[in-house]
């Protein structure tokens, strides 16, 4: 054959997973098919795991020894020259559906395909484990199977809902075969069908799931008029069984044991038309109007061209829209097709005439505005005496519109208090006035609105701030609900006419446009109240002047002149405008040069005075002069500050800070504003002597453990002072590094009364601080370590006593530091260690030694017997 070269090569090529016990299968007996029919045979391959498509071959034997190849999944010259054009034709396919499965297709069966079909799969396994093909038996019959209408073509039925027909069908098989008829009738309408009624070839019948309910009560009926015309009988038709009606009759064989159906023929019989019940709904009055408390009162009327067995569901409903298939439409009342009534005790439904259904609402209300639709729907009796629904039809909208007795009145809004500065109170109150022509079960409740003071083409939005409900429950609005709960805005109801606003505290916001709306409730027959009627008043403006407040401090001394250790005294008076009773608190300040020339001026808090009298000292910290300070409220806008006994370091600007404040209510007070005064300068004109500092160490480089000695001399220049007149503070910082580049630390400090303090230390090392004579203290570090290196300096504040007794500080000076290195002795750090491993070693020879003559002497000892012959033998020996 014309494969027969490739076939090597390609078996060679071909890749498989390795199968264990692979089964080449058709699962399928013989087959029977009639000619021209199609044949579809399936096979696969099983407990295949392979992660490719496995290969198949199809071939053909008639006479079950040599075999045609007909078709193959992987070589296109696999299929032999007669099958090659019905292959070309598409006669022929060969579908895969899966990795391990195709079935083979031949359409427009012929005599001659009548034979043994194998399926067969190649193999390149080494060893063979399992069937790598299996055969099929087919038989080709003749076609003996007859169908057709009784009426060619196919008649066209033109029936009412309701009306009754029939349709036959006329099947016939004359195969020399032992063949059975199954017939079905479906019904097509467009792409989509239906089954109606089967009768099958084991004789039994079958309706559709649609059709279930009216073959059980015999609507529908399947028999047979002679031995080949299949009648089907439909009673009382509906809409739904328009279409065209279709004869589907099927041939099948019987072989053992097993049923196959071989054949399939189809005709169309006939097709239908339904002619839908005519059916129309009406309300009599399209729109109605109704005055509140009187009877609504609305008419269904019917028309249909039904007559017999018929009887009316009618059911009313009711919604705010004219469109009845929106959600909030629900029904008011039904009356079903036995004439059961179901209804509220508000309204009632009944039967007029056989057309004519009423519909009767009492006591309306205006709740009962809206739109009214009746749904008719018509049942038809069957045979069975089971009802069924044959048409339906849904009115026109009737608008409805129920009016009210509106009572008269008008709304009055006026402020019967308006804020005249911020945080002021504001009142408003809502009168109800002129009331005419109400219930007297009409209840009154009012809402409250804001709106911001806007340019003309500017748009604003109003804000709600409360609403009351015809429950009396009140509302607030998203602008006032936290302030209304506070307590900082009340609305209250004070009789049945007026209604208060008022606002504790008005601010910067509450500025704008208010507006009251009084609405007028109505109590309705479920107790419930509806709103009838709102009014709204004129808005009434809040606006007050708001003037910027205006603070001065103004600063002065008492005296022009006076010398280091006087009393200095300042007075602050404070004036203010468009603050409302204020309160002043002041805080004096004292601005003084930097110790760094380059840095800015150091402003100092000393001492205040709140709003309610309270004196608190600030940053005073000089302790011998705590009661130094006194600040005191002369008037409620005049201040007084005296320093007592001043000190030549007290030289600088002092100010007076004054904040005003205003009462927030209860007991609380709110800034209003800050003032600065103008400064009052104190300066020492002074020509006593100028005090120098330095330091000095015989050591700056010491071993680690030694002693580190740091002097502080302190030098004078100009006039000679007495020992007993001066003194000094003297205080010592170390920065540990090489550069100055660390905050220095407090070491230790020395004040004039001799008392020392020592900063905390977290290394060995010990400090001590002492004086030498006047003018001269020394700073000792004792067991240095490593940590101890870096800059030293003393920081020196001289005291002088002056004239009159008192003792005067005078400004702190400091020295430049001395850099002190700590270095490590290399042989006293070995030494120790050397000595204690030495002494170890010869302590651990001796032991060993004494052990080894203990074990040699007592546990290794043994007594021997011998001669004094054989020892010189022994001897004699050792010696050779």
């Amino acid at each position: 054959m014309g494969h027969s070269g490739e076939r090597p090569l390609l078996l060679a090529l071909l890749t498989l997973a390795v199968c264990q016990g692979r089964v080449v299968k058709i699962p399928t007996g013989d087959l029977i098919r009639v000619e021209g029919t199609e044949l579809v045979i399936p096979c696969n391959v099983s407990d295949y795991d392979g992660p490719s498509e496995q290969n198949f071959d199809w071939s053909f034997s008639s006479s079950g020894t040599h075999f045609v190849e007909i078709v193959s999944t992987w070589e296109a010259a696999f299929t032999a020259q007669p099958y090659r054009e019905r292959l070309q034709r598409g006669e022929i396919q060969l579908r895969r559906i899966s990795n391990d499965a195709v079935e083979l297709r031949i359409m427009n069966l012929q005599a001659a395909d009548q034979g043994q079909y194998k399926c067969s799969t190649p193999s390149t396994d080494a060893t063979v484990q399992g069937n790598y093909d299996d055969t099929v038996q087919v038989r080709v019959l003749t076609d003996a199977l007859q169908v057709s209408a009784k009426s060619q073509p196919a008649s066209s039925l033109h029936l009412r809902d309701g009306d009754s027909f029939e349709l036959h069908c006329s099947a016939s098989s004359v195969s020399l075969e032992h063949t059975h008829l199954s017939v079905m009738w479906e019904l097509h309408r467009g792409p989509a069908r239906q089954k109606i009624l089967s009768w099958t070839h084991e004789n039994r019948f079958y309706p559709g799931p649609q059709y279930e309910s009216r073959y059980q009560s015999g609507d529908l009926r399947l028999d047979t008029i002679g031995e080949d015309v299949y009648r089907l009988s439909v009673s009382r038709v509906l809409p739904v069984d328009q279409g065209t009606y279709k004869c589907v009759v099927s041939e099948w064989i019987g072989e053992k044991g097993k049923w196959q159906e071989i054949q399939e023929k189809s005709v169309d019989v006939a097709t239908v038309t339904i002619q839908p019940t005519a059916l129309r709904a009406t309300v009599t009055k399209n729109n109605v109007s109704v005055t509140e408390g009187n009877d609504l009162d609305l008419t269904c009327s019917i028309a249909t061209d039904q007559k017999d067995d018929i009887q009316a569901e009618i059911t009313w409903y009711f919604s705010k829209a004219p469109d009845s298939s929106l959600p909030d439409a629900h029904i008011l009342a039904s009356m079903d097709h036995n004439s059961v009534v179901h209804s509220p005790l508000t309204v009632t439904l009944n039967r007029v005439d056989m057309h004519s259904y009423r519909l009767l609402v009492r006591d309306a209300n205006k709740e009962n505005s809206g739109y009214y639709f009746c749904h008719v729907a018509l049942w038809a009796l069957r045979h069975n005496r089971t009802w069924q629904k044959v048409a339906e039809k849904m009115s026109e909208p009737a608008g409805v519109e129920v009016t009210l007795l509106e009572p008269l009145f008008e709304v009055l809004l006026n402020a019967s208090n308006i804020p005249e500065y911020l945080d002021d109170p504001t009142e408003l109150e809502c009168q109800i006035t002129d009331v005419r022509n109400t219930d007297p079960n009409v209840r009154f409740t009012v809402s409250w609105y804001y709106r911001m003071d806007s340019r003309s083409d500017e748009v604003v939005s109003d804000e709600l701030l409360a609403a009351m409900d015809g429950d009396w429950t009140l509302r607030f609005g998203e602008k006032s609900r936290q302030r209304a709960q506070n307590g900082e805005i009340i609305f209250s109801k004070e009789d049945e006419a007026r209604f208060s606003l008022r606002i504790q505290r008005t601010s910067e916001g509450d500025r704008g446009n208010y507006y009251c709306v009084v609405s007028a409730w109505t109590r309705q027959r479920n107790k419930s109240w509806m709103k009838t009627k709102e009014v709204v008043s004129k808005p009434v403006n809040i606006f007050w002047v708001a003037e910027d407040s205006v603070l001065l401090v103004k600063a002065r001394k008492a005296k022009p002149f006076f010398a280091a250790g006087n009393t200095f005294e300042m007075t602050c008076k404070v004036s203010s405008e468009h603050i409302k009773t204020p309160r002043y608190s002041v805080l004096v300040t004292a601005e003084k040069p930097a110790a760094d020339p380059f840095s800015p001026n150091e402003t100092k808090h000393i001492i205040s005075l709140d709003q309610d009298s309270v004196v608190k000292l600030e940053n005073w910290t000089d302790e011998a002069r705590a009661d130094g300070v006194v600040l005191e409220k002369v008037q409620e806008d005049e201040f007084r500050y005296r320093m007592y006994q001043t000190q030549v370091s007290d030289a600088g600007l002092y100010r007076c800070v004054v904040t005003a404040w205003s009462p927030a209510g209860g007991n609380l007070w709110k800034e209003a504003g800050t003032s600065l005064s103008n400064p009052i300068q104190i300066d020492f004109q002074t020509t006593g002597p100028i005090f120098n500092v330095s330091v000095h160490s015989d050591t700056p480089t010491v071993y680690r453990g030694d002693l580190i000695k740091l002097f502080c001399i302190i030098s004078l220049e100009g006039a000679a002072l007495d020992p007993d007149d001066m003194s000094f503070d003297v205080s010592w910082f170390a920065v540990h590094s090489f550069a100055l580049d660390k905050p220095a630390v407090l070491l230790s400090s020395l004040d004039r009364k001799g008392v020392v303090n020592k900063a905390r230390r977290t290394w060995k090392s010990d400090l001590s601080l002492e004086k030498i004579s006047v003018m001269e203290f020394l700073l000792q570090v004792h067991g240095s370590e490593d940590q101890d290196f870096g800059n030293y300096f003393c920081a020196v504040i001289p005291w002088i006593k002056s004239s009159t007794g008192s003792w005067q500080r005078e400004t702190e000076i400091k020295s430049k530091p001395v850099f002190v290195t700590v270095k490590m002795d290399v042989l006293n750090a070995f030494k120790y260690p050397l000595l204690i491993g030495i002494s170890l070693s010869t302590i651990i020879g001796l032991i060993s030694c004494l052990i080894g003559y203990c074990s040699s002497h007592w546990c290794c000892k043994k007594e021997v017997q011998e001669t004094r012959r054989e020892r010189r033998r022994l001897m004699s020996m050792e010696m050779d």
